[in-house]
């Protein structure tokens, strides 16, 4: 039976999908559960704010150093939420880093900036979402409707989005002339940078979409259980595709932000950025095997990694040792989330 055979009132979808979500949302206590993993991130943020205060004093305890780690964690906090909803459906995208270098370098381009004088600053904005969103349908096609495993689907874009963005730039870095986008990106509303506002904005509509939606129910059923889902009516191919577009347009907003925050396009932005992004999502709690993703948790992933990384910089730590750190969290994190899985069958 394919996928298209399979037709179901639109009064009992909701129903069905709930049913098929619903295993992968059961609560085996508080320490298990979203609040208890949300807990133990929140402590473990506090504990680094407070190792950098003893670390580092007034330094790290500063408003402008606060703020300089919420703008650093800006970019791959939207980038985590794209990466949220795609592992939540059971996939993976290794190319966001390298599509935003190439929105960025697109976006940057004379004539791209020609249009902006002549027409308004947004255009540029459009460019790289545009980019963003092309990237992730052409992934989301050749993984749901060319069965192309999602780990080689996306390293090929990976590869061929670095490539195209070298061949466009030239190798070379293209600045950003355009006064008005630059004072947009520049300003600060309510005291916070304008990138720290776009991570917010992105952040609360990820979450309403995830957990206030039919998209995020049927986003966890696809991931809990692909066939269940199909059976329950949802179109999973066509959903898979939204997902990756979905994540290509969070990597477009995150070129945009790349531009806005460097004043240039360069094919060497948003080196290594997915692998930052996978890492806040995992140990935010979101599960690798599909069927359970937590936006609060991921947001909370990358402040903390946001965060170590600049108690390292403040105690003149090197770049390796940061590394060594990230690469044991994420293990860690990993392994807990083994255990829990294994309680909550338990449990049933």
């Amino acid at each position: 039976m394919s996928e298209q055979d399979v037709t179901v009132p639109a009064a009992d979808e909701s129903a069905r999908i709930e049913r098929v979500a619903k295993p992968s949302q059961k609560r085996s206590g508080l320490l298990t559960g979203a609040t208890g993993r949300n807990l133990g991130l929140v402590i473990a943020l506090v504990a680094l704010c407070i190792f950098g205060v003893i670390t580092a004093g007034e330094r790290f305890a500063s408003i402008d150093n606060l703020l300089t780690i919420l703008r650093l964690a800006s970019v791959i906090g939207v980038l985590s939420i794209g990466m949220t909803f795609v592992i939540t459906g059971g996939g993976i995208d290794l190319s966001v880093g390298s599509v935003v270098g190439l929105s960025s370098v697109w976006a940057s381009t004379l004539a791209t900036q020609a249009m902006a004088e002549d027409f308004h600053w947004i255009v540029i904005v459009l460019c790289a979402l545009g980019v963003g969103l092309g990237a992730g349908v052409i992934n989301g096609v050749l993984i749901a409707y060319g069965k192309v495993v999602a780990f080689i689907a996306t390293l090929a874009m990976l590869v061929a989005a670095r490539g195209f963005a070298e061949i466009i730039a030239n190798r070379r870095t293209q600045v950003v002339k355009v006064d008005s986008f630059l004072d947009f990106f520049r300003s600060s509303p309510l005291g916070l940078p304008m990138l720290v506002w776009i991570f917010l904005v992105v952040a609360v509509a990820g979450w309403f979409l995830l957990n206030r939606t039919t998209f995020g129910r049927r986003t966890i059923a696809v991931g809990g259980n692909p066939e269940a889902a199909r059976l329950a009516g949802i179109k999973v191919k066509r959903h898979t595709m939204y997902l990756y577009a979905l994540c290509g347009l969070t990597a477009g907003i995150g070129g945009v932000m790349m531009l806005g925050r460097t004043t240039a396009g360069s094919s060497t932005n948003g080196q290594l950025y997915e692998l930052d992004a996978i890492a806040a999502v995992v140990v935010g709690g979101t599960l690798l095997i599909g069927g359970r993703g937590t936006i609060v948790g991921t947001v909370l992933g990358v402040l903390i990694f946001s965060t170590l990384r600049n108690v390292f910089t403040q105690n003149n730590l090197s770049i390796s040792a940061q590394a060594i750190a990230m690469g044991v969290i994420i293990v860690v994190a990993v392994l807990l989330q083994q255990r829990i899985a294994e309680r909550s069958r338990a449990g049933t």
